[in-house]
């Protein structure tokens, strides 16, 4: 019984203990030097240095761990150095902190859609979705729209890319998402709607060298070999080391 008394007592000791050391990386001093190591990390992220971004963000969350941006751009960090798992738990610990936080549910639901776990993607993209005040949700219904196309939901998938461009009309995401839509069309034989997008597509970004393929793919698909070798001499023109490039030769060679 006695030991029973201790065991507790200890339990609430080291709570208590545990509760004095979170209060105390809660001061406004300490939010203020988080702050400051975040914007460091930050930084270190916008220019892809990602082993010194990690190093200020557990600077910032030795001073204030509580803080769901801070758990964010870690978890972002450990992805841009390849430490995937690691990326996970940041991102979920970020949404267990602040459970609307919609930036770090669509980063989830893209690791998930890498991992090909397409169900559990589209539920965190959902999650995403939830928020009202979410400032670019083009971002997470581009990321559901692959998703449902990899399942072959295609009706899904266009409904998602069709709410991206209705939401976010001038998204810089917009040549994907007209090329995405071509490619459900495609998959689908509707190959002039496929050709209507693909073409949108490198109509906002020429350099899109997989759009331009996928456009002489589609050409071929209706028998008109000039523009689809027009298409293809794009692509070695854009990627020739590329694999779509190596395609586009020997869609070439074969067109002679």
């Amino acid at each position: 019984m006695m030991k029973l008394f201790l065991s507790k007592i200890r339990v609430i000791l080291f709570l208590f203990a545990a509760a004095q050391i979170f209060a105390c990386t809660n001061t406004p001093w300490h939010q203020e030097q988080a702050e400051m190591f975040l914007k460091k990390g930050m930084s270190f992220i916008g220019i892809q240095q990602y082993n010194s971004a990690l190093k200020e963000l557990l600077e910032a969350e030795k001073h204030y761990p509580g803080d769901h941006r801070v758990q964010y751009y870690m978890g972002m960090a450990y992805y841009g150095k390849g430490m995937r798992n690691e990326a996970m738990e940041k991102f979920k610990e970020a949404v267990s902190l602040k459970d609307d936080y919609s930036e770090a549910h669509n980063y989830l639901g893209a690791i998930y859609s890498e991992m090909e776990l397409w169900d559990q993607a589209i539920a965190e993209f959902d999650k995403a979705l939830a928020n009202p005040i979410y400032d670019t949700p083009a971002m997470a219904l581009y990321n559901a729209g692959w998703a449902y196309y990899s399942k072959k939901d295609y009706k899904t998938s266009l409904m998602k890319y069709q709410e991206a461009l209705r939401k976010e009309p001038y998204t810089i995401l917009r040549p994907q998402i007209e090329k995405c839509i071509g490619l459900v069309y495609f998959d689908q034989s509707n190959i002039p709607e496929a050709i209507l997008h693909f073409k949108q597509a490198v109509e906002f970004n020429s350099t899109l060298h997989d759009a331009h393929f996928l456009l002489g793919e589609s050409y071929l698909k209706i028998k008109d070999t000039e523009k689809a070798r027009k298409s293809f001499q794009t692509v070695i023109k854009l990627a020739p080391q590329s694999s779509y490039g190596q395609k586009a030769q020997r869609y070439l060679q074969s067109l002679k």
